[in-house]
């Protein structure tokens, strides 16, 4: 992993995500998906595509439609018009189980965790689960190597493996959000949306955790990565492409270079007017 202030290593193309026998195949598309409540339109019109090798940000002020949006891309929401496909399959309204069986995992926003569990409990959790264990949730927790080991290379990952005895409550609140990915990421995802995994962080420390997160893809050959982030530093610096919402449109796809190029969308994301000269 990179050290304290090091930049984000780039593969030679300049993405963040390895590049595969695969790359370029389209993970997720939505097409002219809309999402309405009675009269209030949410999401119109939506067209956009994740491909393998690529780390999309979605941005967007408070009321944009990326929480629907979210919520439709993994199968928590059912679209009023329009197709959500991940590898081709529709995945409109499936849920997160059924989705996380096709390969697509989510972390939230709000860390989801059992406070009394310890971190490899709830890593275990996710495995069994991935493994079609659930039935025999605690006896798997207890007497499978093979979980075990498996828990142990994810906590490694996340530089959890130190800690795997402690309760979750104990853990800072920077490695509670690793413990929620982490457990995220022991469900083996093809793709992994992260929503706003570093919310309530320290500034200091957000960069550490991108930079944990993206080797963690990288090492566990995650495919695409859509994130969901306020912190437009870390959209600049994270991002092969930003789409941008307003009022439940989109207002821009772009490569970081270009999008932070137009001032004009820039300050429809972060919620301010362009200052007009005179």
């Amino acid at each position: 992993m990179n050290g304290p202030g090091e930049p984000t290593k780039r593969t030679e193309d300049g993405r963040l995500l390895r590049q595969s026998a695969d790359s370029g195949t389209v993970m997720i598309e939505t097409r002219g998906v809309s999402k309405h409540y009675g009269p209030f339109v949410a999401l119109a019109d939506i067209t956009i595509t994740l491909k393998a090798g690529e780390m999309v940000s979605i941005v967007g002020p408070n009321g944009a439609g990326k929480t629907t949006l979210v919520n439709v891309l993994t199968g928590l929401l059912r679209t009023t018009t329009g197709q959500v496909l991940f590898k081709g399959h529709d995945i409109a309204g499936i849920g997160p189980v059924r989705l996380a069986r096709l390969g697509m995992a989510r972390s939230f926003q709000l860390v989801h965790i059992f406070p009394e569990l310890t971190v490899e409990e709830t890593i275990a959790v996710a495995e069994i689960a991935r493994a079609g264990k659930a039935g025999r949730l605690w006896a798997s927790v207890r007497g499978d190597d093979a979980i075990h080991a498996r828990v142990r290379e994810v906590a490694a990952i996340f530089g959890l493996d130190t800690k795997l005895d402690r309760p979750a409550r104990v853990l800072s609140q920077g490695d509670k959000k690793l413990l929620d990915i982490a457990s995220a990421f022991a469900l083996a995802p093809e793709v992994i949306l992260l929503d706003e995994p570093t919310s309530g962080i320290s500034t200091g420390d957000k960069h550490g955790i991108m930079k944990t997160l993206v080797e963690a893809a990288r090492t566990a050959n995650v495919k695409a990565i859509i994130l969901v982030e306020h912190d437009m530093d870390l959209v600049a610096e994270y991002s092969d492409r930003i789409i941008a919402l307003q009022e439940g449109r989109i207002l821009a796809d772009l490569p970081p270079t270009q999008f932070f190029a137009d001032p004009a969308i820039v300050a429809a994301v972060v919620g301010m007017k362009p200052v007009r000269h005179a």
